[in-house]
């Protein structure tokens, strides 16, 4: 790796950045004023931004011949692609999720950001980390986040909306439409979750020879999971919902944040030997 192949990557990478503000801004300013030419431009801006962003991931795969899952800069960045992927194919499926572009696109954009921050290194793998399971692992963890973070706008919607009386709110669906959609999309998100972690469990079992070992990273996935499943059970067994779920909700997110950007570089674990 040379110096020029970083700076390329940067470019890349920044330019990726530049569509994902044009986006946040079209979007917002279309979202506040009712202006849905500018959402849609929006939504192109985002497109053209994932597209960039594919192509520096793919670019910087050929430098260090691994997937985006080793250092820093890779896994913030790969975060925000897939954040972004899953949000444009959900609100494809369901055109009622496009209002959570409002609150998902300064989210993509703060993390690639942040990964920019983080210096591009190049990392040798060992054996271990050739491994199906590991790509499991992590990639369904980043597909939770992706429905993760629309559960939370819906959740954030429905808070906005029972409490003020914004006019752009009125132009959301009505409350126990809201309400749904952050059910189902946390629904996702245990899902991917529980996929996630079953994956590791398997790989952890093939790189160190148990299932299970009670690290800070594993302990608080675990927590996490349990945390989504009082949520949802809660919800389907005993009818919490409306603007209790939401607040629930906005708690079981900041445990997630936790999880996947604290509790992943704590010393304690053996998961920061991905990242030394």
């Amino acid at each position: 790796m040379n110096k020029g192949q970083i700076a390329s990557y940067t470019v890349i990478l920044w330019s990726a950045v530049s569509c994902y503000v044009l986006a946040s801004l079209l979007n917002t300013y279309g979202t506040v004023f009712g202006k849905e030419v500018y959402e849609r431009r929006g939504l192109a801006a985002a497109l053209a931004g994932l597209v960039a962003h594919a192509a520096g991931i793919v670019y910087w795969w050929t430098v260090v011949g691994h997937g985006p899952y080793m250092s820093r800069n890779e896994v913030v960045s790969s975060d925000a692609w897939v954040m972004m992927a899953a949000f444009l194919v959900f609100s494809r499926l369901y055109p009622k999720v496009g209002r959570a572009a409002v609150i998902v696109f300064p989210s993509v954009f703060l993390l690639i950001a942040l990964s920019i921050i983080f210096t591009p290194e190049v990392r040798t793998l060992t054996p271990i980390f050739f491994s199906v399971w590991l790509i499991f692992h992590i990639g369904f963890y980043k597909i939770a986040l992706g429905t993760i973070i629309i559960a939370l706008a819906f959740s954030i919607f429905y808070i906005l909306k029972k409490r003020t009386r914004f006019n752009w709110l009125q132009r959301l669906p009505e409350l126990p439409v809201i309400d749904l959609y952050a059910y189902r999309f946390a629904g996702f998100g245990f899902i991917f979750w529980a996929i996630a972690m079953l994956a590791g469990s398997i790989w952890a079992y093939n790189a160190w020879g148990r299932f299970w070992g009670w690290d800070p990273v594993e302990t608080w996935s675990l927590i996490t999971w349990i945390v989504f499943g009082i949520y949802l059970h809660l919800r389907r067994f005993f009818r919490l919902g409306g603007e209790g779920a939401a607040s629930f909700y906005v708690f079981c997110f900041v445990v997630t944040i936790i999880t996947m950007f604290f509790a992943t570089h704590s010393g304690l674990t053996v998961h920061i030997e991905y990242f030394r």
